[in-house]
């Protein structure tokens, strides 16, 4: 058995090597001893489990350089998914619940955050799990945080993938909800409870079924469409048609999900061949490399690619 040391003289071992922190850390190398004592940690094992513990190891050490920062979804990140942010440092976009650093951990995502100060109107178009409706959702609350807008608006198509919302029980809101809670589940990791309750009492943030979006004058907002590969096109172009003064308006979608009826063209896609080269708006194009879910999420989006192809 061989053994790594590491002193650690410039990281905070209470908060480093935190019990969620440890516990993480030793559930990813299972193959690996770990024993940790003020600022020195110790890793006990064969020569190519530590040869991997090192590399890992060294890359959560750049990031807690860099951030001040370190919490088992991290972990989960540079160890388990192996995200390597194609060689660059992911961009801080806000601090979240508890100082939690929100991130645009790829090149697509970086891109993603970039482009809305030079464009009001930006598409994020890629299959699921690549940060889409998350990077989106947090661009927005920065925006609000930093009095850039007055409001957000997050809506979606309330298109049932394969089930039936009528046979749904409650009422519209309860019926609705399933649909938005994607959505609820990216600002709670942002904003803290008792204030996202209040933003969305007084309708500092609002989130509602695209349909509610007709005829209304949409300033000062940052307003989010989800889920846009299932509008039809008369949808996609009457909420394009809502943007008002000082607004930013995103569209996300997954050309490769629709669950419109068969002879339903997508709005996303007719969208996008209409409105590419157009100044002020931005198409940015996210792929498997960014998908930041569990690792079996890109074998699983490679496969039915695979699929495609041969059935073309």
């Amino acid at each position: 058995m061989s053994d790594l040391q590491f002193e650690l003289t410039d990281v905070d071992p209470q908060y480093f090597f935190s019990r969620d922190n440890l516990n993480s850390l030793k559930s990813s190398f299972p193959k690996i001893k770990l024993v940790q004592r003020g600022q020195t940690i110790k890793a006990l094992g064969d020569k190519k489990e530590l040869k991997k513990f090192d590399k890992k190891f060294r890359s959560l050490l750049n990031y807690y350089s860099e951030f001040n920062s370190m919490d088992p979804n991290v972990i989960n990140d540079i160890v388990v998914k192996d995200i390597k942010f194609n060689g660059e440092k992911p961009s801080l976009i806000l601090h979240g619940i508890s100082g939690k650093p929100i991130l645009a951990k790829t090149v697509n995502q970086k891109k993603l955050n970039d482009s809305i100060e030079t464009n009001d109107l930006i598409f994020a178009v890629g299959p699921a799990g690549t940060g889409k409706t998350y990077t989106g959702v947090a661009m927005a609350v920065k925006a609000l945080k930093e009095k850039e807008i007055k409001k957000i608006i997050l809506t979606r198509p309330a298109v049932e993938a394969g089930e039936n919302l009528g046979y749904l029980p409650g009422d519209l809101k309860e019926k609705l909800d399933p649909y938005m809670q994607p959505l609820y589940d990216a600002l709670t990791d942002m904003i803290p409870r008792n204030k996202l309750e209040k933003f969305l009492e007084d309708r500092t943030i609002e989130i509602a079924p695209l349909a509610f979006m007709r005829g209304r004058t949409l300033d000062n907002a940052f307003v989010i469409l989800d889920e846009a590969q299932n509008t039809t096109p008369a949808q996609m172009k009457m909420f394009l048609t809502r943007m008002g003064m000082n607004a930013k308006f995103m569209v996300t979608g997954d050309p490769g999900q629709v669950d419109l009826p068969k002879k339903e063209n997508s709005g996303l896609r007719e969208a996008i061949k209409i409105l590419s080269n157009k100044r002020g708006i931005k198409i940015i194009y996210l792929d498997d490399k960014d998908v930041i879910r569990h690792p079996i999420v890109k074998k699983v989006i490679d496969a039915y690619n695979n699929v495609e192809k041969d059935n073309l």
